[in-house]
Parts: C-alpha cells; sequence; structure tokens
C-alpha cells in the first residue's frame, strides 16, 4: 500500500502550473480554495514569511495541517473551478456571501412544453431560466403579480404533452382567465411561447422593445375587428407603462452596465449593484459579505465578481468598479466565455461613469450604516427585554443564557425530555438535548423533570471538575456551561422539583415556571411562589411565549418519533419468525416502512439473516392487512 505524501513532501513536489489548491484542517474539512498561476510559487509563499502575512492569514496557517492541488490548462479554468469549490464547500477563511443561498429568484421552467413563472430560492440545472438574484422579496412578488396580471400563464405543476392530444378538466384559474388551459387541449405551442419571450425580455428590462411589440400587435389585432384581443393587449401596454415609469433616473447612455462599489466595517461588507439597461438604473442590490478589516477592496470585488457572476442568467458587457480588482485580466476572461463575448472591467477616473460609481458607492454606505443601526436597535430591544426579566424576577444578572425544559408523553407511555437553549433571546439550536426517561414510568411530570435536570446537571458538573483538573479545555458547546435562568414549562410542582434537584447539588440557579391561561396562551411568570404578569410587559410576553412555544414543538417531535419507531417495532415483533435483530435488518435494509411493505418475498429473502420462510410470513402480513383495510 502506497504511503501518503506529508505535508512538507507535497510542499516539495508542488508543479508549476496553473491550478487550484486547497488548505485542510486536523479534520481533514477545508478551510480555504485558491487558484494560482503557478501552484508551486503561489502556495509556498503561505509557508514563508509568516509573519509579514494579514491577521487573517496568520490565524488560518495556524490551522492548516494539509493541502490538497488540482491542476488545470489555464487559469480561467482554475477560476471556475475556484468558485464551484467554494460554493460547494463555503470554506472558513474565504470571502462568501452572507446568506447567498437565500437570495430570490425569478425562474422560467423553458424546458417545459408550456413553462411556468415562478418565485425560487434554489438554482437547480435542469434546463430553466432565472433571474436574479434579488435582495428585495417584495419586489420579486410585484413583479410576478404584474406578470400574473399581463399574461394568462399555466401555475400548476401538471405535466402536458402537446403532441398527446390528451384533453383534461381545466382547473379553476381557466374559468376566470387567468390560464390559458394548456391542459384542456387545442392551444398551440407556439402562442403561449410568444407571451413567455415577451416576459423575457420584460424581467431583462427591456422594456422599450416589448411596448413596441405589443403596440404593433393591439394595432394589427384591431384593424382585424379583433376587439376583444386589442383590449387585452391595451390593458397589457397600460401595465407596462405603470412598470416604465418607475425607472429611478435616465443617464443618457445607450450601454448595458453593471455599477459595483462597497462599502465595509470590520467584520462585514456591503456590495452594492446598479444595473444600467438602455440609459437608464433598471435594477438595484445589495449583497453581505463576511469580511476581515485588513481586506482589500480589490480582493473583495473579484470575489465577489466570481461569487456573483457564476450563475447571473445575464452578464453586461462593461462592469464599472471603484477600484482595481485582483487577476482582472483572467476575470475579464471569464466572463467573456461566459457571455460569449467581450466584458470590460472598467475604474472610470472622471465623468458621468464615475458620478455613477460615486453614487453607488453612496448608497452602499447607506445600506450599512442602516444595517448598522437595525442591529444596534435589536441588540438595545434585547438588553431591555432581558433587563426587564433579571428585574421582575429579582436575578443577579441578565439571563444571557436560558435553558427551558419541557416534558411529552401518551398517558405516560414513551415519556421523554427535551431542554431548548436561548442565548441573548434567540434559539441555540446546537445546544438543544434529547432525554429518554430511564427511570420514570407513567405520567409523571415532576419526577421526569427531575430525572432530566439530575443528567443534564450532573454531566456539567463532571465536565467542570475536569476542566478545574487540566483533564480538558472550556467548550461553551457542551455540558459544562451553565444557564443563568431555568425555565420550566409547568407550575408550582414543576418549579419545587426542579429547586430542590438544583439545592441538592449545591448550585444556586434561579428557576422560574412558564403557565398558560385556560386558553392555553403563555400569560404568567412563576417566580418563588408569585405570577409575573406577561401581559404588562409585551417585549417579555413575546419572548417568553416564544420560548414555551419553541420547548414545546422540540417536546412533541420528538416524542412523535419515539411513538413512530415503537410503533414500527411492535408492529414487525407481530411476525412469526421476526425479532428485535431481524426486525433491526429489515429497516436498516429498506429505510422507510412503505419500502418494506412493497418488497416481494425474494428482495426480503436477499437481506442477510431472512430465510425464505420468514420473508413469506412478511409478506402474508402485509397482504392480509391491506386486504382488512379495503374491507
Amino acid at each position: 500500500m502506497m504511503k501518503e505524501m506529508t505535508l512538507d513532501e507535497k510542499l516539495k513536489n508542488l508543479p508549476d502550473q496553473p491550478g487550484i489548491y486547497q488548505m485542510l484542517d486536523d479534520r481533514k474539512e477545508i478551510i480555504y480554495v485558491g487558484k494560482a498561476r503557478s501552484l508551486k510559487n503561489r502556495v509556498r509563499q503561505y509557508f514563508h514569511s509568516e509573519s509579514n502575512h494579514p491577521p487573517k492569514v496568520r490565524a488560518m496557517m495556524q490551522r492548516v495541517r494539509d493541502i490538497n492541488t488540482i491542476v488545470t490548462d489555464t487559469e480561467v479554468e482554475a477560476l471556475i473551478l475556484e468558485c464551484n469549490l467554494i460554493k460547494e464547500n463555503r470554506p472558513r477563511y474565504n470571502i462568501l456571501l452572507r446568506d447567498d443561498k437565500s437570495y430570490p429568484y425569478i425562474k422560467i421552467t423553458r424546458q417545459e412544453s408550456f413553462p411556468r413563472v415562478m418565485k425560487t430560492r434554489n438554482l437547480v440545472k435542469d434546463g430553466s431560466l432565472y433571474f436574479g438574484p434579488y435582495t428585495d422579496a417584495g419586489a420579486v412578488n410585484e413583479t410576478l403579480e404584474l406578470i400574473r396580471r399581463m399574461y394568462p400563464l399555466k401555475s400548476c405543476s401538471r405535466k402536458i404533452d402537446p403532441k398527446s392530444g390528451r384533453i383534461e378538466r381545466p382547473c379553476l384559474n381557466y374559468h376566470i382567465r387567468k390560464c390559458l388551459g394548456p391542459c384542456k387541449g387545442g392551444l398551440h405551442q407556439q402562442e403561449y411561447r410568444e407571451m413567455i419571450q415577451q416576459i423575457i425580455l420584460l424581467l431583462e428590462g427591456k422594456q422599450t422593445e416589448l411596448q413596441k411589440a405589443l403596440d404593433r400587435r393591439m394595432k394589427d389585432a384591431a384593424e382585424s375587428l379583433d376587439f376583444e384581443q386589442a383590449a387585452v393587449l391595451r390593458d397589457q401596454l397600460a401595465a407596462l407603462e405603470k412598470v416604465t415609469e418607475k425607472q429611478k433616473m435616465d443617464r443618457g447612455s445607450g450601454h448595458d452596465q453593471d455599477v459595483i462599489a462597497t462599502a465595509s466595517n470590520d467584520f462585514e461588507t456591503c456590495v452594492q449593484v446598479f444595473t444600467v439597461q438602455d440609459g437608464k438604473i433598471v435594477r438595484q442590490h445589495h449583497h453581505l459579505m463576511k469580511t476581515d478589516q485588513d481586506e482589500s477592496t480589490g480582493h473583495i470585488l473579484a470575489s465577489f465578481i466570481k461569487l456573483f457572476y457564476d450563475n447571473a442568467p445575464i452578464i453586461p458587457g462593461e462592469i464599472l468598479l471603484e477600484k482595481p480588482v485582483d487577476d482582472q485580466q483572467v476575470i475579464e476572461d471569464w466572463l467573456a466565455d461566459k457571455r460569449h463575448r467581450k466584458v470590460s472591467l472598467l475604474v472610470p477616473q472622471r465623468g458621468e461613469k464615475k458620478r455613477l460609481v460615486e453614487l453607488v458607492k453612496k448608497n452602499a454606505l447607506l445600506q450599512l450604516e442602516q444595517r448598522e443601526n437595525r442591529q444596534r436597535q435589536k441588540e438595545a430591544a434585547v438588553t431591555q427585554v432581558l433587563g426587564d426579566l433579571q428585574q421582575l424576577a429579582a436575578l443577579e444578572q441578565p439571563p444571557l443564557r436560558i435553558e427551558a425544559v419541557d416534558i411529552s408523553h401518551t398517558a405516560g407511555v414513551e415519556t421523554v425530555g427535551v431542554l431548548v437553549v436561548f442565548e441573548n433571546a434567540k434559539p441555540s439550536k446546537k445546544h438543544y438535548r434529547k432525554y429518554r426517561m430511564r427511570q420514570v414510568t407513567g405520567p409523571d411530570d415532576t419526577g421526569s423533570i427531575e430525572e432530566l435536570l439530575t443528567r443534564r446537571l450532573y454531566r456539567g458538573l463532571q465536565e467542570a471538575k475536569e476542566i478545574a483538573a487540566g483533564e480538558q479545555v472550556y467548550n461553551p458547546d457542551k455540558a459544562g456551561a451553565m444557564p443563568d435562568l431555568f425555565l420550566i414549562d409547568g407550575g408550582a410542582g414543576q418549579v419545587s422539583t426542579a429547586e430542590r434537584v438544583l439545592q441538592q447539588m449545591g448550585l444556586h440557579i434561579p428557576v422560574m415556571g412558564m403557565v398558560k391561561d385556560d386558553k392555553h396562551r403563555t400569560r404568567w411568570l412563576l417566580s418563588r411562589g408569585h405570577k409575573i404578569d406577561l401581559k404588562e410587559n409585551p417585549p417579555l410576553w413575546r419572548l417568553v411565549t416564544s420560548i414555551q412555544d419553541e420547548t414545546h414543538r422540540f417536546a412533541i417531535s420528538f416524542h412523535q418519533q419515539r411513538r413512530s419507531k415503537q410503533l414500527i417495532h411492535s408492529e414487525l415483533t407481530t411476525i412469526p419468525g421476526v425479532g428485535d435483530k431481524r426486525r433491526q435488518l429489515l429497516m436498516a435494509h429498506f429505510k422507510t416502512m412503505d419500502g418494506l411493505k412493497k418488497a416481494t418475498v425474494e428482495e426480503l429473502a436477499r437481506v442477510p439473516g431472512i430465510s425464505k420462510g420468514v420473508a413469506e410470513n412478511i409478506t402474508t402480513y402485509f397482504q392480509s392487512q391491506q386486504q382488512a383495510s379495503k374491507e
């Protein structure tokens, strides 16, 4: 067996060719992806003169334990591969678009015989045409509503074969004239495709061209005495003119351009993009990127361009920037290859283009300032509500970490408990915990709370001892991190039980009960024997309600999972020849009960440990169950 090369050996044997490199940590996770004209020269730079590196690179290099390289024929190929790997792996030390997967797009399913137009947040290579991304979901909804008013498109997912001649009963949309009803037959595909082409012109910002086409068709319809069709086209023109009136401004230029500028603080950058078509600013949107203060504007812009235009449906011939970008020639070649025409990255120094860049820069600064203001307002609101909770409950400090407990069962069967964590008034799902009750039997909520808290606190105290003894390092994600407040879903009995457990373990953590009114809505907090009316403090009521609802949701979800597994266990083990071991083998092979029920005797017998006789018992059982359900 060939021995794997060490990091030093890989550094000595790096190829002097273009390609990409991946930095890996001790868990073999990719923490950085980069491209290089010469892998040999670029990668070795990271391991020499480390004191000259920016702080972010120094921090990264302390975690690097291995590197992987992929050689390409050209730098452009390396850039394409770099884009794909960054989007796929989202490495920790690469500049990434914040929440870039959540931006909405407008999707046209042009691979279908009668395409649909819809909003989506997932880019899938299925032959569809995508427009976006858009940062304003409201603007996407308004655009789609306009399209639906102008064009009676198919909106359902029913598959239609235009050649089969099959006629189906159309849905309500057809009868209220919101769909042409291709499912009923008789609709020519070409007629439908013309509407789709008009929508594409609209989304590309070519309203003038679309207006001329609609005006020409309206006049032709009127001359042919087809007044109904002329009225439809007249309404479409009126709706389109309203959109055209909303254009922000006219810059007097005939070029199609994107104008990009940035504004940064210590931890993120706002990238503002204006799209100019036919001399008009037709669209503006911003994107947030996680960056460090030592990142250069040129590096940030280069990273953004690669991420943004990788899936962009339209690439303009000219992109105006506030600063020169890294690897400009390579990026221009890559964009030109995607556009099939020349693309220029320009940094204007004077004139109208310079003023346009300055305008975009001003908007980027405004967006970042507004975001910072919103963040400060949110932080102030959190500080206020936690301060109110501290004061009302007479706590020593604001409860920055709250742990909430709930129990769920069905008449004492399959009792489970959960622990939900809120940090700074927000759910921290990585800290959630599930508990199956081991000692409690029957419907005993207080006994279940006692068992759950005992297990949770015992583990936390054990970890604290190991940290004190130097046997492990403190980790806020583990049990050693104690809460500032426990919230128990229940009344006085549950709260007193929790307080007794804490007292027995020598811990002084406040406990409060979350109490609902007769309409099953969160109403009070129970503390030291008296009720705190939450209706008198709406922000605090909303916080406690969100905690109680989330805890209840998590508990019910876990209980349903356990009940489902129990039902599967009970059903299968009633079949002759099937015990716990064979039940586990069957579920591991077929994954779901539905798959198991559909299996033939031959498919069942191929499972290791399942004889033909047992397989026949299984199929006979499920067939009898199916027959009984029909009767």
